[in-house]
């Protein structure tokens, strides 16, 4: 059962994804969303739609003026999961309304789309006239909810960047923009290797992840780890990018610092530098390998031993 949490990244019950029997591809993430807005099954097999389609429609800025939704074209997009009573969403929309001026003010054709949750249309009122971009009108719930089926939302805050062909470059916009305050890395293509920090030891949560400690009081030892994990999480990413499928792992580096501590506390993991690890929070499992020295044979045959299920987990 934790096999499929994993595969489907699982965050929150109840969760109903429906797969295509034939090649077992995600047709949809979000089936309880489904059921509501099609209970007839009107629209089955509920397969995923262009973001042109879906976003199809009238577009609000706070002032009240509306524009058309093709008035995207040719510009990157975040559409933006949020609402006025979730405090984290609130930090997160002040941290992003710089972000986004910056970018614009940079020359980048860059547009946001809110897409609320609240709970009234005054508190999405209020909120959203503390917002310079665009939203879809909160009256639209078909669209909103239409949205949120198509990027599987299960939390907010959640900011999901596009390409301007329509196509997901990231689904952590929330940590690219906290981790990446001047923007210089926008439109923030993934990384196959993070160093782990408070911003993005969330992700964490999302399924298993291989997490290489360093000593990071060394020079240049966060960075030589990185190099030395590097292709081996670009293959494992190629891989599963080419079967239309997310990668089953995440890779960190982990230097010395408070946050870092408090992982190894949580997981019980020895002071040991380096420390190769796969943690698996969701199963609260945990794979760990001390040896003097991490080479790259050893990391990939560590992942390799992972995939097959030939590693015995320890509990978290």
């Amino acid at each position: 059962m934790l096999k499929l949490w994993n595969k489907y990244r699982i965050s929150n019950i109840p969760s109903l994804i429906f797969l295509d029997a034939t090649t077992g591809k995600v047709v949809c993430r979000n089936g309880l969303l489904v059921i509501r807005d099609d209970p007839e099954g009107l629209e089955f097999p509920w397969g995923p739609k262009p973001f042109r389609e879906v976003i199809a429609g009238p577009l609000l800025r706070n002032n009240g003026q509306s524009l058309e939704s093709s008035s995207l074209e040719g510009s990157h997009v975040g559409v933006y999961f949020s609402a006025h009573w979730c405090p984290p969403c609130r930090s997160l929309t002040r941290v992003l309304v710089e972000s986004y001026r910056k970018i614009k003010e940079a020359g980048q054709k860059f547009e946001i789309i809110f897409v609320s949750a609240d709970r009234s249309e005054d508190s999405f009122k209020q909120y959203f006239s503390e917002m310079p971009w665009l939203a879809v009108p909160y009256t639209d719930e078909a669209r909103r909810s239409r949205l949120n089926r198509l990027y599987g939302i299960q939390g907010i805050p959640t900011l999901i960047v596009l390409d301007p062909q329509g196509e997901v470059i990231t689904r952590q916009g929330r940590v690219e923009v906290l981790n990446d305050e001047d923007c210089r890395e926008f439109p923030w293509h993934p990384k196959p290797v993070l160093e782990l920090s408070d911003s993005n030891a969330v992700q964490l949560n999302e399924g298993p992840c291989l997490v290489l400690f360093v000593d990071s009081e060394d020079d240049g030892e966060s960075e030589a780890a990185k190099q030395l994990i590097q292709p081996i999480a670009e293959k494992i990413i190629a891989k599963y990018k080419a079967k239309e499928e997310e990668a089953p792992l995440l890779f960190f580096v982990a230097g010395e610092d408070d946050m870092t501590d408090s992982l190894r506390d949580y997981t019980n993991l020895p002071e040991a530098a380096p420390l190769l690890t796969i943690l698996d929070m969701s199963a609260r499992a945990k794979y760990v390998m001390d040896v003097e020295e991490i080479t790259p044979a050893i990391v990939e045959a560590f992942v390799n031993d992972f995939l097959a299920e030939k590693l015995k987990p320890e509990p978290i």
